[in-house]
């Protein structure tokens, strides 16, 4: 491990009222970390799907674009998975900041093909701007796993639902203003750099406001986070809320070897295989709905501002709907993940047959992506919280980089990115919103075989 990432040492712990005061002290000072800094990584991810519609009338065209695009999620997708285990082992306090700030310069220079190479030179211009927009994916693998980890080690298993729901909001509270960003950005600062070039301003607001912002946030995560209770000097969260989950044990508290974390807690744990298949099908629908939407929005007609808010909307109807699911787990099914995580897979599945039926209903459409957004998002951070659950805190990373794995990798890579960017330029948006909505039912299966899993937390309770 490089010496700069490697983990703190544990420090004897103290107990007592002033150590009680100082651990609530810290939880929120490290959530308040989290919450940002996982918002910072959306700033600067998936920012070129809001460029799309401004790049087709400059020579590039939505079947190649989307496959950059997908470039994107399958490179967050091996990352996630990959440095999820390289995250088991470092100081989150370092490892989220470094690969926010890396993921915004990335960001940053995807300018350079799409305006100083351009599609004259095309070939050059996507290799490019694939190659940027892999390691943006790559850099964003760093965000997840480190708020995973100092989730679990923050706060227990009776409470990781509803906080992991409110964390959960910082990719919604990221993904919705990169679209306002996108918007005013360009009217902000394009002039700046474009002079009278109009067509030229949604670069700036698109990728390099972003990234600007992005960096200052990750100055800002590193002054808050802290990465484990025992390294600041105080117990674990089991100890100190007296909170066990199901096969506690004191060796989860033990740094862990790679071996173990994959062979023995992660790979061979059917569960975590059945909940990462229904991740795949959950963000398929996530993002065909999200990275399609600019695009078919502007096909009707829609101006960039109003396309702006769409976006936008779409991702801030996700956080009451994101809180909402995740108390529902905790308070009403007692812990267990599945059934809610069921129930507002079935809702969507409602809206997307709406989206589908009232397409060209314009105010409609705008409805159906505030609903969407409102259901997904709690299914994508509770089955985040099951693979956290079914895993000890010292694989907990490598354990979302499972399940993370299959959801940007197969979910949106191949069928949301590329499969669903094909269908819809060869054969029309029909056939895209059935997929959309196979999707939906296919992620309802695989999330109904852990269902028995999760009953002994009723018992419990």
């Amino acid at each position: 491990m490089i010496k700069f990432l490697q983990q703190p040492a544990y420090l004897p712990a103290q107990t007592g009222p002033e150590a009680d005061a100082r651990y609530k002290s810290l939880r929120w000072q490290v959530f308040i970390g989290a919450f940002i800094g996982y918002a910072g990584f959306y700033l600067v991810r998936k920012n070129l799907s809001l460029a799309i519609p401004f790049m087709e009338p400059l020579g590039f065209h939505k079947a190649e674009l989307g496959f950059v695009l997908g470039v994107n999620a399958a490179a967050y997708a091996l990352s996630k998975f990959l440095m999820g285990s390289v995250s088991d082992r470092s100081n989150a306090r370092v490892f989220l900041p470094l690969g926010l700030i890396l993921s915004a310069l990335a960001m940053a220079f995807m300018i350079v093909p799409i305006h100083y190479i351009g599609s004259d030179n095309k070939a050059l211009a996507i290799l490019v701007m694939g190659i940027l927009n892999a390691l943006v994916g790559w850099f964003n693998g760093m965000g997840w796993p480190p708020c995973g980890r100092v989730m679990t080690h923050w706060f227990s298993v009776s409470e990781r639902g509803t906080m992991m729901s409110i964390w959960n909001c910082a990719h919604n509270v990221g993904g919705g203003l990169v679209g306002l960003m996108a918007t005013y950005g360009a009217i902000w600062f394009g002039s700046w750099f474009f002079g009278a070039h109009t067509e030229l301003y949604f670069m700036i607001g698109t990728f390099a406001f972003p990234a600007a912002v992005a960096i200052l946030i990750a100055i800002l995560a590193f002054m808050l986070l802290r990465d484990t209770p025992q390294s600041c000097g105080l117990q674990s969260i089991e100890a100190w809320k007296n909170d066990y989950p199901k096969n506690y044990s004191e060796k989860h508290e033990e740094r862990l070897s790679t071996k173990d974390i994959f062979f023995k807690y992660v790979l061979n744990n059917k569960f975590l295989w059945f909940i990462a298949l229904a991740n795949a099908f959950v963000y398929m629908v996530r993002y065909g709905c999200l990275d399609w939407a600019p695009t078919l929005l502007t096909e009707k007609g829609i101006d960039i501002k109003s396309m702006g808010w769409a976006y936008s909307l779409y991702e801030f109807a996700a956080i009451p709907g994101t809180i909402i699911c995740g108390w529902l787990s905790d308070k009403v099914f007692n812990g267990r993940r599945a059934l809610p995580t069921m129930i507002f897979m079935a809702l969507v599945a409602v809206f997307v047959v709406l989206y589908w039926v009232f397409i060209d209903n314009i105010t409609v459409v705008m409805i159906c992506l505030i609903g969407i957004g409102f259901f997904i998002y709690g299914p994508v951070m509770l089955i985040g919280v099951q693979a956290l659950d079914l895993a000890p805190k010292n694989a907990s990373g490598t354990a979302a980089g499972l399940t993370g794995f299959f959801g940007y990798f197969f979910g949106t890579f191949l069928l949301a990115n590329w499969c669903l960017g094909w269908v819809a330029q060869s054969f029309g948006w029909n056939i895209t919103f059935g997929m959309l909505l196979a999707a939906c039912f296919l992620a309802i299966l695989f999330m109904g075989f852990t269902y028995k899993e999760e009953q002994y937390l009723v018992k419990k309770k």
